[in-house]
């Protein structure tokens, strides 16, 4: 991974080198510059000292279970015996993406979420809709409630797992964005 660094000069009293028509020390702003060996001459020059500045790496993305192993690597003697092991074999990416987020960090991905529903018909206008929802009266268990239109309540939103759980893939769904969760 070849890391592009920039190089700036930094005093001990926290302020940065400002090499414009007049040099001198800014408490807010400094030059940058691509070429360690002239920022190590204006150190020098200036009676300061040279800082790197690397951009941080982009954190991977993972499903939960992806996150799990990276985790559990974590506490491993061996993390990257630890993600080869438990890692599918089916592509080498995903081994190269779980050593990426090991080093770099990694956030989870949203589950998606699905508003789960089916059309009974009726005239255009005046359409039945039966939707799916969670039962607040017994717990685990899902209730149908008919609608003249799909709501996006809390309680209506499924994930592909739940989906799958509660049998309710003959049905037809509509993907819940981002700004609606």
């Amino acid at each position: 991974m070849s890391e592009e660094k920039l190089y700036a000069v930094k005093n001990d009293e926290g302020k940065y080198l400002l090499m414009d028509s007049t040099p001198g020390w800014d408490g807010k702003a400094g030059t940058a510059i691509k070429s360690r060996n002239l920022a190590l001459a204006w150190a020098k020059d200036h009676s300061g000292h040279v800082v790197t500045f690397v951009e941080e790496p982009k954190k991977v993305v993972l499903s939960k279970e992806q996150a799990e192993i990276v985790e559990k690597a974590n506490n491993y003697p061996y993390p990257a015996r630890y993600i080869l092991d438990y890692a599918s074999y089916d592509s080498c990416v995903k081994e190269k993406s779980l050593m990426n987020a090991y080093v770099n960090g990694y956030t989870v991905a949203k589950e998606k979420k699905y508003l789960v529903y089916k059309e009974l018909g009726g005239k255009q206008k005046n359409k039945l809709f039966a939707q799916a929802y969670r039962s607040s009266i017994y717990p685990g268990t899902i209730s149908w409630i008919l609608t003249n239109e799909v709501k996006s309540g809390s309680w209506a939103r499924f994930t592909e797992s739940e989906i799958e759980q509660y049998g309710l893939q003959d049905c037809e769904k509509e993907e819940v964005a981002d700004d609606e969760q």
